[in-house]
């Protein structure tokens, strides 16, 4: 009787470590920096990220923040299960997906362009103050961490 119990409670603990591994991979903590998407967010708010799922416009992302001099990134992007320092050394961006691969968006000129695949028009809820697909251009997707879940 007490080996079967030992034997079940080993299994649950085998389960539980497995689980969270997979949650940890799959499932990051983000603190919102600054104004750009207020009011949704606020500075500071802690959310939780679902990693390497892209929502459809109007869902909230996070994406790596790029060289705002160069307009681009210098590292290769880290993709799904990298390592826990590959996410934490990097700076990242809270935006709302206002457009998604073959939807039309307006250029500085007024003409009117396409995303184009594997890209993503991104805006921050606080036009005023964000730095987002107005100043940058589409985002490649491959530079999001994941969907914004929920907020802490």
């Amino acid at each position: 009787m007490i080996w079967g119990s030992l034997v079940v409670a080993a299994a649950c603990i085998s389960l539980a470590v497995l689980t969270a591994l997979i949650l940890r991979r799959h499932l990051v903590v983000v603190t919102v920096v600054g104004h750009s998407m207020l009011p949704t967010y606020r500075p500071n708010d802690r959310v939780l990220v679902r990693r390497g799922i892209v929502p459809k416009r109007g869902g909230v992302v996070v994406v790596e923040l790029p060289s705002t001099e160069r307009r681009s990134w210098e590292l290769p992007p880290p993709g799904l299960g990298s390592p826990r320092g590959a996410v934490t050394a990097r700076r990242w961006l809270v935006k709302r997906v206002a457009a998604g691969p073959g939807d039309p968006w307006t250029v500085e000129t007024g003409a009117a362009d396409r995303i184009p695949s594997g890209h993503l028009f991104l805006l921050g809820d606080n036009a005023s103050v964000s730095f987002d697909s107005r100043q940058m251009g589409p985002f490649p997707v491959n530079r999001v961490l994941g969907t914004v879940w929920r907020r802490l």
